[in-house]
């Protein structure tokens, strides 16, 4: 096929031979099998802000480190350079969470390079050699998903650890091979510690796996995963060996706001009642 023109300067500098065909077209990125050698490879095309679809963008930069602060600064007056600064962090971010989830033992695609908007990383195939389905297109018996399940449960709690929450997983962006599902898709992948909605992205991620494989295992539907999990992390507990029941009881203990003004009340009568004594000894 012809050679996409995002994909021309990485054939140029020797690193993709030819381009097989399209993958897939995205809300963030156009997806190409690509020939680098002998080895079949995916290029991850990112397509620019204004035809990205993809929503709230805004919120899942949010705690986004920049390393140079002329950048940072330029980012945040949105001019022309602090634009393209911001494309380039979008873009990297990818990158740079898959090798921080790789190390932790998350199961996801190897990173190669990232040039000028486009990712080179490993193809994800069957026990075949073709490309891996994506999870939605996969049908399971009732044990077999209790045991994907619990395996992407452990994969988040990784993910997790090392601080990273996915913040658009879905079934739609998980891969089965033969070992078992991998995780795509995370230039959106937000800092755990450092987004004020990393807790909400962290639940409905956890929610959206347990649904899908809900399907064929219902009682996968009464676990309460999420809210264990992040209990765990808030606490400082969690680890990628913490034992899991997938279950949470919810702190049902009202404040007392009555009780406490009351005393708030006493507090300040007593504080005055003082000064006014003081006064009179004067």
């Amino acid at each position: 096929m012809k050679i996409p023109n995002r994909i021309q300067p990485l054939v140029d500098d020797g690193l993709i031979d030819d381009v097989v065909r399209r993958l897939k077209s995205g809300k963030e990125a156009d997806v190409y099998t690509v020939l680098c050698g002998e080895e079949i490879r995916c290029a991850k095309v990112y397509k620019e802000a204004t035809q990205r679809s993809f929503k709230q963008a805004v919120q899942y930069q949010e705690g986004r480190k920049v390393r140079n602060s002329r950048s940072a600064r330029a980012m945040q007056k949105g001019s022309k350079f602090g634009r393209k600064q911001q494309e380039e962090t979008w873009q990297t971010a990818e990158v740079d969470a898959l090798f921080r989830l790789a190390n932790a033992g998350v199961r996801v695609p190897q990173p190669y390079i990232c040039l000028d908007g486009v990712l080179l990383m490993e193809l994800i195939t069957d026990g075949e050699g073709l490309v891996a389905p994506r999870l939605s297109d996969v049908i399971f018996t009732e044990q077999e998903a209790i045991e994907g399940h619990d395996i992407m449960i452990r994969n988040i709690v990784r993910m997790l650890c090392a601080g990273i929450v996915h913040g658009d997983l879905s079934e739609f962006n998980v891969l089965l091979d033969a070992q078992g599902p991998v995780i795509i898709d995370l230039p959106q992948a937000v800092d755990a510690s450092a987004n004020n909605h990393a807790e909400s992205m962290f639940e409905r991620d956890v929610n959206n796996m347990t649904d899908f494989y809900g399907q064929f295992a219902p009682a996968l539907l009464e676990t309460r995963y999420a809210k264990e999990i992040w209990a765990l992390y808030e606490e400082g507990k969690l680890t990628p060996e913490s034992v899991l029941t997938g279950q949470f009881a919810e702190d049902t203990h009202k404040a007392d706001v009555d009780s406490l003004l009351d005393e708030i009340t006493a507090a300040e009568d007593e504080y005055y009642d003082r000064q006014r004594a003081l006064k009179e000894r004067d």
